[in-house]
């Protein structure tokens, strides 16, 4: 059905009065009368009621006076939806990260982001490096925040910032006075690590750190999401080493603390499906590097 029918019978519907109704349209009376005439035809059915002093609806004509407004909105809505959703202004994004990229870079992109494309609906998902190269590869996920770089020619990953690693210790460790920590004086403590099966760089980082000062850590427990290595140390099972994002959470029963050493650092990349080139994905990643630029200013 012409949607030119439809405006054409609204106006003349919200008017009755054909004349009113061409004024309204910018048309004159003959073609207007000649549409609603061809769109009665069409529909088989008498919408308007004729005479020389009025015009009025039939019912039929009330009842598809409303369909035409609900139609016309939804088609003026779906056209609408259609061009911001070329722009990247309207649509979905899936993104998923490490919880220890969980910091202020992520916190702080996802609310300029949302700020910038209110109809954006993001998705997200808590997944280890591992995980998310596989959610990126099988289309589940539309970007990743990992702590490696993948050599995969089919996901493209770009570096975003560089974070030092820091001890945290349950707030009643003989140490957690210091405001920092020598390395080596955690020779001796029971370690909380990731294992190395689903984070092979961070682990390895941790124990090459170590190794360069002397010892090798004494895992006494693996887990990992960082929250619950965070909560066995408060449980005071033993210490973790941590990126210092991570700090950003902080609570009563546990003290974050820097190395007096040079600590490595630790990247966080953001990974992609090579070849994707959606706008909404491109209009995130340049939030990503927008915030990532500032925050590495204000330090």
């Amino acid at each position: 059905m012409d949607l030119k029918k439809l405006r054409y019978f609204i106006a003349v519907a919200e008017e009755l009065h054909f004349n009113r109704a061409a004024k309204k349209l910018n048309i004159t009376q003959p073609p207007l009368s000649q549409q609603i005439q061809s769109l009665e035809e069409e529909l088989g059915v008498k919408l308007l009621e004729r005479t020389k002093r009025q015009v009025r609806l039939t019912s039929a004509g009330a009842i598809f006076l409303e369909e035409s407004r609900n139609m016309v909105a939804q088609l003026e809505r779906s056209i609408k939806i259609t061009q911001l959703a070329s722009q990247g202004k309207f649509g979905q994004l899936s993104i998923a990260f490490v919880d220890s990229a969980s910091g202020s870079l992520m916190v702080n992109a996802l609310k300029k982001f949302r700020d910038r494309f209110p109809d954006v609906k993001l998705t997200l998902f808590e997944m280890t490096s591992v995980q998310q190269l596989k959610a990126i590869h099988d289309g589940k996920v539309h970007v990743g925040f990992l702590r490696s770089a993948d050599p995969s020619i089919h996901i493209t990953s770009r570096l975003y910032t560089n974070e030092s690693l820091m001890a945290v210790l349950p707030q009643t460790h003989r140490l957690a006075h210091h405001s920092t920590l020598s390395l080596r004086s955690l020779a001796d403590e029971s370690f909380i690590l990731s294992p190395p099966h689903m984070g092979a760089s961070f682990h390895n980082l941790i124990l090459d750190f170590c190794g360069q000062h002397g010892f090798q850590p004494q895992i006494v427990q693996e887990a990992v999401q960082m929250y619950t290595i965070v909560n066995l140390v408060a449980a005071g099972i033993g210490i973790s080493i941590v990126p210092s994002s991570v700090s950003v959470f902080q609570r009563s029963d546990v003290v974050f603390r820097s190395f007096q050493e040079e600590s490595p650092s630790i990247p966080l990349y953001a990974a992609w499906k090579t070849g994707a080139h959606e706008a909404i994905l491109t209009h995130f990643l340049e939030v990503v590097e927008e915030t990532a630029c500032s925050e590495e200013l204000d330090m």
